[in-house]
Formats: C-alpha cells, sequence, structure tokens
C-alpha cells in the first residue's frame, strides 16, 4: 500500500495524527492536497472507519473527483457511503432529505445566476424603485451577503433608508422562491445552517453520523459554512480542515479569512500543524514571498523552505508606459525560448484586472504569437467591448444592419424584438437601410412613416433616431474618442454597466481600455480606428496552442503553478488597488492577492511597473507599488545604479519598516467627534482613532453606509464644521 509514502516528517505528522480538532495551516507548494487526501484513506484503513462515516468537502466538484479516485487508490476499494463533495452538493444532499422541515418539499430546484438576477429586477420594479439606485447586482450581492452572514431577511441590519429597501427586495425575494419551490446556492447553506441550529434532533444525527470531518481550502468559508461546520463536528469534535490564511483572497464572494481564528477560539485543544516544506519555488521566490505577508498583521507566521536552490534574483523592469510593458513581456519571453531550455508554457502573465490583458494579447497577436487567456474572454470578445464597437461601426455606416441589430436595444430603450422587426420589413418595403430610417422617423410626426407604428413603438425609435443623426453630424468632426464619449454619455453606458458589483466594475474598467485604444487615433481617424481593431480582433482566432504562454487574473492564478511567472502593473492604484485605499482589511487582501502570485512561479518571477499610465482619459505618472519597499535589496535585481534605486525606494518610506533611516511618526490628525465628508460615503462622524503603522486609522460612522475603517492618508476626507 502507497499510504503514507513519500510523506516529509510535517506531512506525515498531520495524515496519522490523533483523533480530534485539527487545523494544518499548508503554505503554497507544500503538498495539502496530498495529506488531505491520504488523511481520508488513513482514517478508513488504519482507524477502520467506516466511508460511511466521513465527510470530506471540497471547493470544487473537480477537486472532489481526484479525491474520490486517489483514496480508492489508495485503500483498494471503491468508497461506497463516503460523502465527498462541495459545500453546496453536500447540503442540497443533506436538504433533500430533510425536506419536510423547510419551506420546500424535496422536488425544490436551484435557480442560478441570471435566475436570481431576474427575480431581483422583478421586484425592483413591482415596488417601483429605481434600478438606477436599487442596480439588481448590487442588490443580489447584498441579498447574498447577507445569507451568508446568516441574516434572514427579518434579521437584514438596517442602518439606512438603502438598506431598509433591501431588505424589503430580500424578504420579496425569499417569498418567490419560496413559491417556486426553489432555492439559490446561498440558501443552500443558510437553510442547513438553520437546520442545524434550530433542530437538535437533525444537528445530533448528522453529528452522530459523521465521525471524521475533513475540509480543503478553509480560508475560503464563509460563516455559514463555517457555523454548519462547527454544528457537525459538535459530537466527535474530529474536524480536519486544511487552509493557509495567507492565501484568503475572496473576500469579495463572502470569504473569511478569520475563520481560522475562530476555530482555534472554538476548539482550543486543537493541534495546529505548520505544512512549511515548499516542493514548487526556489528559496529566494519564497523569501520573497515571506518578506512580503509578513506585513499584514493577525495572523500565524510560518517559516517556508525548500530543499531547491536559492535560484535567480527577483528581476523588477521600470518601462516608460504599459503598452512597453507587454512588449517587455513578448520580448523577455521570446528571448529566453531563443537562448535557454525555456518552453513558451513555461511562462505566465498575470495581473489585477482582467481590462489590463487587452495590450497584451495585442503585443502577442502584432508578434504573431499564440497565447492562453485564462478565466476571462479575450479583450475584443467581451459583450462590453463589442456593444461599443458595434455603436462607433454603425455611426461610421449607418447601413450596417449588424451592428444596428446589436445596439438598439443595449441599453433597453423600449425596443423590443417585434418593434425592430416591423422596421425591418418596412425599410426593405422601402428599399432603405434600417439605419437610413431610423433617421427619417427622428423627425417625429413629421416623418411621413411614423404613422405606421404603433406610438410606443414609434416614440422610442424616433428618440434613438435623433441619437443616431446627431452622432453622424458629429463624427465629420470629432476624433474618435471624443465620438465614444459622446456615445457613452448619451446612452447612459456607465450607469447601465457598473451596477456596483466586482463584475461591472470590471466591464467598466474595459470600456475604460478601449477608449484609451481609441484616444491614440486623435488624427487618423474613426476609419482607422475601425479597421485596425477589425483587424486585431479577426487575429484573436489565432489558434490556441497548448505550448503557449498563459494570461490570467491573480485571481484566477490561485491553485496554479508555472515555471516563469512575470507580474505586471505593479503600480500604485493598481496593485494594491485604489478600491481598497480606504479599507484596512481590503488592503491586506490585496497583499494576499500579490504573495499568491508570487508563490504561482517554480524557477523566476518578473515584477515590472510603468513610469506613466493612462487614467481615464490622460496620461499620469504611475507610482510604483509601495510592495517593493518590502522585498529585501539583496533578493531583486532592477539594472538600477545603487544611488538610484535609493532613490526610488524613498517613495515607500512610510511601508518601509526595515529602513535604516525610518520615516517620521505620524501624528493624529483628526479625534473622535469631529464630522468629515468622504468623496464616496458623504458624512460621518469620527467615533475612534489611533497610530498604526506610521498611518492614522480612523472609525467613522457614515451617513449611507454605517460603521468604516478608513486609513486617513489616503481617504482625502474634509473636516466638516
Amino acid at each position: 500500500m502507497q499510504l503514507l509514502s513519500n510523506l516529509n516528517p510535517q506531512q506525515k505528522q498531520a495524515v496519522t495524527t490523533d483523533p480530534g480538532p485539527v487545523l494544518v495551516l499548508a503554505g503554497p507548494g507544500s503538498g495539502k492536497t496530498r495529506v488531505l487526501t491520504q488523511r481520508v484513506a488513513f482514517v478508513i484503513d488504519q482507524l477502520g472507519v467506516h466511508p460511511y462515516h466521513i465527510m470530506a468537502v471540497t471547493f470544487t466538484n473537480k477537486a472532489a473527483r481526484q479525491m474520490g479516485e486517489r483514496v480508492e487508490e489508495l485503500v483498494g476499494r471503491q468508497m461506497h457511503g463516503l460523502t465527498l463533495g462541495t459545500f453546496h452538493a453536500t447540503c442540497a444532499r443533506i436538504l433533500r432529505a430533510e425536506a419536510e422541515h423547510l419551506p420546500v418539499d424535496s422536488n425544490y430546484v436551484i435557480f442560478d445566476a441570471d435566475d436570481q438576477i431576474k427575480v431581483v429586477k422583478q421586484i425592483i420594479k413591482d415596488q417601483n424603485l429605481d434600478d438606477k439606485r436599487y442596480r439588481p447586482r448590487s442588490v443580489h450581492a447584498s441579498i447574498s451577503a447577507a445569507k451568508n452572514e446568516l441574516y434572514l431577511p427579518e434579521d437584514f441590519p438596517i442602518d439606512n433608508y438603502k438598506a431598509e429597501v433591501v431588505a424589503r427586495i430580500y424578504e420579496d425575494y425569499q417569498k418567490i422562491l419560496m413559491s417556486s419551490n426553489a432555492m439559490d446556492f446561498d440558501d443552500l447553506l443558510l437553510w442547513m445552517a438553520i437546520l442545524l441550529e434550530d433542530k437538535p434532533a437533525i444537528r445530533d444525527k448528522y453529528a452522530r453520523r459523521f465521525e471524521y470531518i475533513l475540509v480543503d481550502e478553509f480560508q475560503d468559508t464563509n460563516m455559514a459554512q463555517y457555523t454548519l461546520l462547527k454544528h457537525l463536528a459538535s459530537y466527535h469534535r474530529n474536524i480536519f480542515v486544511v487552509g493557509d490564511a495567507d492565501q484568503s483572497i475572496y473576500r469579495w464572494r463572502g470569504a473569511d479569512y478569520r475563520n481560522v481564528m475562530r476555530f482555534r477560539k472554538d476548539f482550543p485543544d486543537a493541534e495546529v500543524i505548520l505544512l512549511e516544506q515548499n516542493y514548487r519555488s526556489t528559496q529566494t521566490i519564497l523569501d520573497v514571498a515571506m518578506a512580503v505577508i509578513d506585513h499584514n498583521t493577525n495572523r500565524i507566521p510560518k517559516r517556508l523552505f525548500t530543499e531547491r536552490e536559492a535560484g535567480p534574483k527577483i528581476l523588477v523592469k521600470e518601462t516608460f508606459d504599459e503598452r512597453e510593458q507587454a512588449q517587455y513581456v513578448v520580448d523577455t519571453i521570446a528571448s529566453q525560448v531563443a537562448s535557454t531550455k525555456a518552453k513558451p508554457g513555461d511562462f505566465a502573465i498575470m495581473y489585477r484586472m482582467n481590462a489590463q490583458s487587452r495590450l497584451l494579447e495585442e503585443a502577442f497577436l502584432s508578434a504573431n504569437l499564440p497565447y492562453k487567456l485564462v478565466g476571462a474572454q479575450r479583450f475584443y470578445g467581451r459583450r462590453e467591448v463589442k456593444d461599443v464597437i458595434a455603436y462607433l461601426r454603425l455611426i461610421f455606416n449607418p447601413h450596417d444592419a449588424i451592428s444596428l441589430v446589436r445596439v438598439i436595444s443595449t441599453p433597453p430603450r423600449g425596443i423590443g424584438t417585434k418593434t425592430y422587426a416591423q422596421l425591418r420589413t418596412l425599410a426593405q418595403r422601402l428599399d432603405m437601410s434600417p439605419g437610413t430610417l431610423l433617421q427619417d422617423l427622428a423627425q417625429g410626426d413629421e416623418s411621413e412613416h411614423f404613422s405606421q407604428f404603433s406610438s410606443r413603438a414609434a416614440k422610442p425609435l424616433s428618440r434613438f433616431g435623433k441619437m443616431l443623426a446627431k452622432w453622424l453630424e458629429e463624427k465629420e468632426s470629432l476624433p474618435p474618442v471624443e465620438i465614444m464619449d459622446k456615445v457613452l454619455e448619451d446612452i447612459g453606458y456607465k450607469e447601465y454597466l457598473d451596477d456596483g458589483s466586482e463584475e461591472g466594475q470590471e466591464r467598466w474598467e474595459n470600456v475604460m481600455e478601449l477608449r484609451r485604444l481609441a484616444s491614440e487615433y486623435q488624427t487618423m481617424g474613426l476609419q482607422q480606428f475601425l479597421e485596425d481593431v477589425a483587424l486585431v480582433s479577426d487575429q484573436d482566432t489565432l489558434a490556441e496552442s497548448a505550448d503557449a504562454p498563459t494570461l490570467l487574473t491573480l485571481h484566477a492564478a490561485k491553485g496554479l503553478e508555472f515555471s516563469q511567472v512575470f507580474i505586471v502593473g505593479l503600480n500604485d492604484g493598481v496593485m494594491p488597488h485604489q478600491r481598497s485605499f480606504d479599507d484596512p482589511e481590503a488592503m491586506e487582501e490585496e497583499r494576499r492577492l500579490f504573495y499568491v502570485g508570487i508563490t504561482r512561479a517554480k524557477d523566476r518571477v518578473y515584477l515590472s511597473h510603468a513610469m506613466y499610465r493612462y487614467v481615464y482619459g490622460q496620461t499620469e505618472p504611475g507610482e510604483p507599488s509601495r510592495y517593493y519597499a518590502n522585498i529585501p535589496a539583496e533578493l531583486r535585481d532592477d539594472g538600477m545604479p545603487k544611488q538610484q534605486k535609493q532613490r526610488k525606494s524613498e517613495v515607500f518610506r512610510p511601508w518601509n519598516k526595515t529602513s535604516s533611516s525610518p520615516a517620521k511618526k505620524a501624528e493624529a490628525k483628526y479625534k473622535a467627534g469631529m464630522k468629515v465628508s468622504h468623496p464616496k460615503w458623504d458624512k460621518g462622524l469620527i467615533i475612534g482613532s489611533k497610530i498604526k503603522d506610521d498611518d492614522e486609522i480612523l472609525d467613522i460612522v457614515f451617513d449611507t453606509v454605517g460603521l468604516k475603517k478608513v486609513i486617513a492618508s489616503l481617504a482625502k476626507l474634509k473636516i466638516v464644521d
């Protein structure tokens, strides 16, 4: 039997440890999946526990399948009765068995993400609410967050009027789900936790059944998941959790790294085992990663080590702008492939936001080199990019019926499929294009064709026709970027896209990236811009090769590994992202995200930033990321003279705790009782202030969002009399 073979002492300790609560803190590349799998096999084979009495939880179905196959291979027989799957799949099975205690029956359906948004949209409409103020995706995110925190509609925290409205929407949302005999994904966790909390008999039944509970990626659990685990482990207390709080990067979808600390509090006798031996990276990469993550607070320190060589220093590159940065990446990969044993597929290029892929994709396409894009559509295939290009194509050629059909109801403006079919049929009869007919309808009652449509259909057609006619007149005198600006403003596209969700913000950033490209055509005109975009997007179909560099966001990189890793866009405001500046917890997650990126590399890491960045329509100086200051000089190579290095490091002095000339200690500027104004959250009252890491941290109760913790130097606060 292969059990316990090829395990290091720490791994073997984790696999064979005595029954009871166990917390395994597994550093990146430390073989945690092997440990979890062998622990399941050990409990079955060596401790004699029947699979029926074991529950193992993973975060993906793929991971569950692979674990099941490996356990069967280790034990030498099929695992009938083993409860193995994701949280949602496991809860769904149990809830169907216990449906008599639920507000739905055992044949309930599970609404997917699209179904959920449709329900929220309908409720907003039924309640006569402004969907610009109460954006469906944003409202749904609030409902999801409430469920993850175990709040039913009647428990929803209300600290302002908007929260009160969201609570009403939540209440109606649940009523519609229940009357449809349906649940959403969050309900599976919520009702499972409630069932275990409120029904002692059911809690006792499953707590007694599951003698051993094992959980992977524990740092990514939310409050609902943690609560149901705690209940299920209440009888036997043989709960074995594996995770790494330093790799918790999904806070925006409910993950709470503090569950690691809660586990230690709720199971004070838990054995804590550190998996610190890394089987992936060089020691230099590990030392850099630890130097970065050590600046986070409230964490259990680990010292990662490897038996591999030290390896080359981290290479730091400053380019003039982001276009040159993309070219540097392609040139470096081409050079490495040509002069070393490296293959194209050995390289990964990581970035903070999907919008950053555009220049990288174009650099690869221009060089006629294949690449793979993970976790996102290629830039020119993204819905919002295609929408804006379609508007510009229609303005350039109003007879373009394909572009017209794409944009005529995007955003929705009361022109449905039936109305467009009428428009097209009449245009064919009149031997003109639908775009030409629209311009005629712009005249309203004065158009001889206006009466061919019902009043309900004619008015929105006329309004859109007026917009189109105006754009056609303006296109002759304006460069592409100004035409785009007018279109975006006239159709309210930002409000349509940016609904307050992470996805909405990313979509708008993609539009801004397209705008950046359009700004390069000040003297070349709309025709040249559309022609070049068409050529690049046509190249987008370049055949993907298995042996090609991988482009992906840092979030998508979790769990992957590559020989050589580029992390690009390391400018303050991008990494860490400016949205996190006002939130200390979000700033810690940004640092964890950078740590995850670094630790994906086996052999070499390249870090790069731009001297100048294009930000919302204009070029601005780019400040290098503060994270550079955490990387010891002896572990980095930036190819600059020593004096210049010293000068650059001064930029980071407030965060550089190892500096030989420490920064001047910050002094408190604010005090409790002061009223302030914030650019995003409006007016608030300061209730607390403290100095931490040479900055002032404030607790402020805002009228709009309630209590927030902000960093004074970044928050752009104004004192209000």
